[in-house]
């Protein structure tokens, strides 16, 4: 069974499924704020509103929101299109480069998550990344006509 290209790929599918709700959850839960610092900080990211220019003011929280939200959809993205994939039994020949694109998208990501946030989301970008490699690396090759 772990040799077989589809049980990696099932796990990358579910990590990225995971990792979609898990970041999801950020939107609804509330930071909780423990000193006079942390509330004028708080204050300032949500409340003040810079010029973009060409008339766009948008504070800080939310820019990070948005930037936020594409991290989810990346993740679903990857998992929808890898997982249908799967569910219509595609040959080998196809999923090998699909597979290489989502571990090129998800190994720039993992190294975007080394250098800008904090274990979790490394974590859980690492195991889509591990599981998408397992499942190149086993994929079978294109066989060639005679």
């Amino acid at each position: 069974m772990v040799k077989r290209y589809t049980f990696w790929l099932t796990a990358a599918v579910l990590f990225q499924f995971l990792n979609a709700i898990l970041h999801s959850l950020s939107f609804i839960v509330k930071p909780e704020l423990h000193n006079d610092t942390e509330r004028q900080i708080h204050e300032l990211v949500t409340t003040y509103r810079e010029d973009m220019g060409t008339g766009f003011h948008r504070t800080f929280f939310e820019l990070f929101t948005a930037l936020s939200a594409c991290f989810p959809l990346l993740c679903l993205l990857g998992g929808l299109t890898l997982g249908y994939l799967l569910l219509k039994h595609t040959e080998p020949e196809l999923m090998r480069p699909m597979i290489l694109i989502n571990l090129i998208i998800f190994g720039a990501l993992f190294v975007i998550m080394i250098v800008f946030t904090f274990l979790p989301p490394i974590v859980m970008t690492a195991l889509i990344v591990i599981n998408l490699l397992a499942a190149y690396i086993l994929v079978p090759k294109a066989q060639a006509n005679s």
